[in-house]
């Protein structure tokens, strides 16, 4: 590709060449156009084993693909860049689709997660009520209202049985405020190819393995604290 100097340069010559008549015996030159070569992709690492398939689980829980969930989105111990926030609390940073459990001395565990697509980011405190293996998923009115097509799953209608193809995966965690339902969870279901993307309702979504180890450490009313997306929901991760 050729630099706007290079461009600027070469402008007026271009232009008398494209008056003058080429002889014969000196035909005008045929420049190839300059091309940039394509960066190597480097290949995505083989999965740590804790992605594998889970048994013991009263549905399937299939191993993550390899090849697919970059290492940024692995679980991970890292260094804890929320020491303000107190051992067990949980803070979801959704502009880098990340999920940090704090954890004492320092350290914190970060979840890659999925996050609310444009119009359906939610932010803010809340705590654990509770959390639920394979939950039954109960569609909000307010999507009903948009997607017609779920109201066999209404909470009049009893809802969907957790398993495979609900939603909500393998553990949901249910957020509260001020008492109050908020009708967003933490939760497992996550499609691998999505971790890192804003694509879901608002929740936020993990892989079926990161929610059921999340489920084991948080404690009951745990602290969440949701930040604000600066990207109003937009943001999808490149890898």
């Amino acid at each position: 590709m050729l630099s706007r100097r290079l461009f600027v340069a070469a402008a007026p010559v271009a232009a008398l060449a494209a008056c003058a008549r080429p002889s014969s015996r000196n035909p005008a030159p045929v420049v190839a156009p300059a091309t940039e070569a394509a960066a190597p992709v480097a290949p995505i690492p083989p999965l740590p084993a804790r992605y594998g398939a889970i048994n013991g689980e009263p549905h399937p829980v299939p191993a993550v693909p390899e090849g697919v969930v970059p290492p940024e989105l692995w679980r991970q111990p890292i260094a804890n860049p929320y020491a303000q926030r107190s051992p067990g609390d949980i803070v979801v940073d959704p502009d880098n689709a990340f999920l940090y459990l704090i954890e004492p001395d320092g350290q914190a565990l970060r979840y890659g997660v999925s996050v609310g697509r444009a119009g359906f980011a939610w932010e803010g405190d809340a705590v654990v009520q509770f959390s639920r293996d394979w939950p039954r998923w109960k569609v909000p009115e307010s999507m009903i209202a948009r997607q017609p097509e779920l109201a066999p799953y209404s909470v009049n209608n009893g809802g969907m049985a957790g398993g495979p193809g609900n939603p909500l995966g393998s553990r949901a965690l249910y957020l509260f405020q001020n008492g109050q339902d908020t009708l967003y969870r933490i939760h497992g279901g996550c499609e691998p190819r999505y971790l890192g993307q804003a694509v879901s309702s608002g929740c936020i979504r993990m892989l079926d393995q990161d929610a059921i180890d999340l489920e084991t450490r948080v404690r009951h009313h745990a602290k969440v604290m949701v930040l604000p997306s600066f990207n109003n929901g937009n943001r999808t991760i490149m890898y």
